[in-house]
């Protein structure tokens, strides 16, 4: 796969370097090639051996090399499955809930697509140049799906009408940025409290 079909994000992980579509069985090697290279780089940080994510993955280094011909192509491509797997959520969630618990699941997703891309923060935040339309992708991919789900919330009052997507995006980062020696669920706990303030209150009479 060619760094320019990842820097456009269209098409990561569905064609091959000549732009060719993936049979089914080489798509889902590839889905699962990528699924390890996060539990790789999650725990072991991004400069982990090719060869241990070939080896957990079942296929050799070459098969990772044909397709993401850098180490920065293979770990952009994992970024934007996370965001994509994050943004198809809302979809799903949505018809699961009503609007406000469709939100509040959707932002709990969030934070769990946060704590998967600790281990590539090293490389995105490196300078790297090979990065550096990754948060406009982040920004496009995420900012609509929420959008309908405050949009949803607001319809219904359940929520307060001026929360912007952006800042709540923001906030949610903030949060689950704490102290490493802070139990595991405090994220999720302050991010509960952060949804609950957003919840519509009549005004004191």
């Amino acid at each position: 796969m060619s760094g320019e079909i990842l820097k456009n994000g269209e098409g990561a992980g569905t064609e091959t370097s000549v732009g060719r579509p993936l049979r089914a069985d080489a798509q889902r090697n590839l889905e699962t090639l990528l699924k390890t290279a996060l539990e790789v780089f999650s725990a072991s940080g991004v400069d982990a051996p090719m060869k241990e994510i070939a080896d957990k993955a079942g296929v050799g280094v070459g098969t990772i090399y044909r397709h993401f011909p850098q180490r920065s192509d293979l770990i952009t491509a994992v970024f934007r499955r996370e965001i994509d797997a994050c943004a198809e959520a809302a979809s799903t969630i949505a018809a699961e809930h009503d609007p406000f618990g469709a939100l509040a699941a959707w932002v709990q997703r969030y934070v769990g697509f946060i704590a998967a891309k600790r281990g590539l923060a090293a490389a995105l935040h490196s300078g790297d140049r090979a990065y550096e339309a990754l948060p406009a992708y982040f920004d496009k991919t995420l900012q609509p799906p929420l959008q309908r789900l405050l949009d949803a919330a607001v319809e219904t009052g359940q929520i307060r009408d001026d929360v912007k997507p952006n800042e709540l995006l923001r906030a949610i980062g903030s949060l689950c940025s704490p102290a490493p020696d802070v139990d595991p669920d405090y994220s999720r706990n302050m991010v509960d409290l952060l949804l609950d303030g957003l919840r519509w209150r009549d005004p004191p009479s």
